[in-house]
């Protein structure tokens, strides 16, 4: 059974005050907290294994080469990925979006086109235009409906053999909507393109299997599903990643370099150069092993459950509400505005209640122009938030109200 109280045991943040409050922490979409057992993963590789991997023959080298190569392994599991070198370490998603967009913008030419979402970060908004800057390419966008879902009858209509490859997300950080992505990748390959997911704001509340999905490329980083900062990954289907050239020259990527021409190494170290975050590689596979031990079915209905509890508290209790993001499927994010409120002000006064919630564009300013807003107070639930939680910030709310009215 899903055991919300054990779960926050192992949340020692979770203890501390803020501003003389208890922390109720509802950021989560930014970044989520680490379990002890994360923590201790940290701090015991940089006091017993703390080595340069791929290149010492001594034995801390070799134990840490070991768990770095295991933690690979660890995501080829978790995403069902068909072989470990599919699965590229990278600083986290925004790179892994550059690094296949660096890419394209040497494949793409004149006339070609590129198809991007109305519901993307700007992380994969960005690469996106400066590939097509660089290429000559054109960059479409798939128009969005007022509930927050994409158009996809539009979607099919910008479908075409110019068009080369499609990147969306799977689940939008700004409003929730779960895309259904399964037909975008089904009808993208009709047409022969390739499709790259990003999955920042999915991994921690879905089941991800890249073979069933047949995506071309997915990418995620750790932080946002109980694992360390500045390291993330990018799976790439092998003939996708044996196609695209390297994103950075360096060591450990080549396998000869001489003065006229150098060969590279066979994946995934073409794509790694450098010494990378090796602690945090291996930490990450750790925070894996916490995720599936607790299961992310289990994660996932229990979230939706606060979720659901948090809309239908905030629905009732606060008048002049706009939620903003509608669709039927969507993950654990409650985006709001009150009328007549700055959600920066909401957000200021509320922390000096403790608690911690988004306020913004969330890196989504074409949402935020679609509903002519500024931008939205963002509360954001994990599996180790609780409908106590959520009452304590919707009285907050309340009373944040009350003193801007």
């Amino acid at each position: 059974m899903f055991d919300v109280t054990n779960i926050r045991k192992d949340f020692t943040i979770l203890n501390r005050l803020v501003n003389k409050k208890p922390l109720v922490y509802l950021d989560n979409a930014a970044t989520t907290q680490k379990p002890q057992i994360v923590l201790d993963a940290i701090s015991h590789y940089y006091q017993q294994t703390n080595a340069n991997i791929h290149r010492g023959v001594h034995t801390l080298s070799q134990e840490a080469t070991n768990a770095y190569e295991e933690a690979r392994q660890k995501i080829q599991k978790h995403i069902n990925a068909v072989k470990p070198y599919e699965v590229l370490f990278t600083r986290g998603t925004t790179e892994s979006i550059n690094l296949v967009a660096s890419g394209f913008s040497q494949l793409l030419q004149q006339g070609d086109e590129v198809i991007i979402s109305y519901l993307e970060h700007h992380s994969n908004i960005v690469p996106w235009q400066l590939a097509c800057e660089r290429s000559g390419a054109k960059l479409r966008v798939i128009p969005m409906l007022p509930d927050g879902s994409l158009d996809m009858e539009e979607y099919t209509k910008l479908l075409s053999s110019k068009t080369k490859i499609v990147a969306v997300n799977h689940v939008s950080n700004a409003l929730g909507t779960i895309n259904d992505i399964q037909t975008i990748i089904n009808q993208a390959h009709q047409v022969d393109a390739a499709v790259l997911i990003d999955g920042a704001q999915a991994l921690a509340h879905i089941n991800v299997d890249v073979q069933a999905l047949d995506c071309d490329f997915y990418c995620a980083s750790a932080h946002k599903m109980y694992g360390p900062t500045g390291v993330g990954f990018l799976y790439g289907k092998e003939k996708w990643l044996e196609k695209l050239p390297p994103y950075q020259g360096g060591g450990e990527m080549i396998a000869q370099v001489t003065f006229d021409k150098t060969t590279y190494a066979a994946l995934p170290h073409k794509f790694e150069a450098g010494t990378p975050n090796i602690a945090g590689g291996i930490v990450f596979g750790t925070a894996l092993d916490y995720v599936n031990n607790i299961g992310i079915t289990e994660i996932a209905a229990y979230e939706d459950e606060l979720l659901q509890y948090a809309t239908t508290q905030m629905q009732e209790l606060i008048p002049n509400l706009v939620i903003y993001g509608t669709a039927p499927k969507k993950a654990s994010v409650l985006s709001f505005n009150i009328s007549g409120i700055h959600n920066f002000d909401l957000g200021t006064i509320i922390d000096k209640l403790g608690i911690a919630i988004r306020t913004g564009h969330h890196c989504t300013q074409p949402i935020m122009q679609y509903f002519d807003i500024a931008g939205t107070a963002r509360a954001s639930f994990a599996m180790y938030n609780t409908k106590a939680e959520i009452d304590t910030f919707v009285t907050a709310v309340q009373r944040a109200q009350k003193m801007l009215s």
